[in-house]
């Protein structure tokens, strides 16, 4: 059970940092100042912050004309998925 708590933890850090980036990513980009790199985005949606990146993809209206933003959510999504869901089975044989 503590494994399902510490993971819900951390996407929902790693979420909540990824959708701030997109927000302040994308004021920065309308006053041009300097911006968040796309690498540091990509990596934090890989990490775990795939629903702050989807949230701030919709909410800002920030990267949905770069394919390569909507592939790299969709594999942090398929990722954390997958890591779930072994978390979910390994908790349920040992329960």
């Amino acid at each position: 059970m503590i494994y399902w708590l510490i993971y819900g933890v951390w996407l929902a850090v790693a979420s909540g940092i990824t959708f701030i980036l997109y927000g302040f990513d994308k004021a920065q980009s309308k006053r041009g100042g300097l911006r968040v790199p796309e690498a540091v985005l990509h990596g934090l949606a890989l990490l775990g912050g795939f629903l702050g990146g989807w949230a701030g993809r919709s909410v800002f209206r920030h990267k949905t004309q770069k394919g390569l933003f909507v592939f790299v959510l969709v594999i942090s999504t398929m990722l954390h998925l997958g890591l779930g869901g072994w978390l979910f089975w390994r908790w349920v044989a040992v329960s």
